[in-house]
């Protein structure tokens, strides 16, 4: 049984919020756009607030009217309106996770380029199985397995997205009680992953300032046309998540920040293959 939300879907809170955007930067009242659709004002702020489904025809109908020069922009939030709220792999785990974690999965799963830090572990994305449980085999949740076949679930977008990982070097200290072979597997993960064309993965060395990645775990992630980039801040509770363009800016500085302190790509591969082959200390 799907358990209802508190608040509207990401998918509607993005169309919402892409029509006001466009709305505002032609300059035209909220209630001028209400009237133009033979809308009531309450009806249309529940439609820029994703509280009230909007369709595909009623968005070119919306864009229309507001002169929106823009066809890619429009087809898309046309093509996103259209979608069923439930769609998606993650949809029979709805119920079972925050709202907020749903909602990162979920535009996680539309980004076309993802960078994340972590400054414990390494990054769900790029995860070994046996890692995956283990990093759930003590977790605060009635359903761990569920926890554990999302975080799998949702490594399938690197098949599509460019990914950019910045990794810590004192996460391959790690001591488990399954042994070894655990972290020998994720290593290989690593490396497999790092020979894929979308794929970057950088190590944060040891020797590095202890400042760089001390303010915690964060993604970022870029869209196709028209969304507006979307940064994450992880929290037990799923992250928070913000589109205000100063923040993100502010947090993509901080990735680029600490990228600048992380071994280059070959130097990575080169450290991840000695730690694999027992030859660093």
């Amino acid at each position: 049984m799907t358990q209802s939300r508190a608040t509207p879907s990401v998918r509607r809170r993005r169309v919402g919020a892409q029509l006001r955007r466009w709305r505002e930067g032609m300059g035209v009242p909220s209630g001028d756009a209400a009237r133009a659709m033979g809308w009531s004002q309450a009806r249309f702020s529940r439609v820029e607030r994703g509280y009230y489904r909007i369709g595909r025809d009623e968005v070119y109908d919306l864009c229309g009217k507001l002169d929106v020069d823009d066809p890619k922009g429009v087809e898309e939030v046309a093509r996103v309106a259209e979608e069923p709220t439930n769609k998606g792999w993650w949809a029979p785990y709805a119920a079972k996770v925050s709202e907020a974690y749903l909602d990162f999965v979920e535009l996680e799963a539309e980004a076309e380029t993802i960078r994340i830090q972590h400054p414990k572990v390494v990054p769900g994305l790029v995860q070994a199985p046996g890692y995956v449980r283990e990093m759930h085999s003590s977790a605060r949740s009635n359903d761990p397995e569920s926890l554990i076949a999302i975080r799998l679930a949702r490594q399938e977008v690197l098949s599509r997205a460019k990914f950019h990982g910045l990794v810590p070097e004192s996460a391959f200290h790690a001591r488990f009680e399954s042994g070894p072979a655990l972290m020998r597997d994720q290593l290989r993960k690593l490396l497999d992953a790092s020979e894929m064309s979308n794929v970057t993965i950088q190590i944060l060395p040891l020797t590095a300032h202890p400042s760089y990645g001390s303010n915690g775990a964060m993604t970022i992630l870029t869209f196709r046309h028209p969304w507006t980039p979307v940064a994450s801040v992880d929290n037990p509770m799923g992250g928070s998540h913000t589109y205000d363009p100063e923040q993100v800016a502010y947090l993509e500085a901080e990735f680029d920040n600490i990228a600048s302190a992380a071994l280059p790509v070959d130097k990575s591969r080169d450290l991840l293959n000695k730690y694999l082959e027992g030859l660093h200390k």
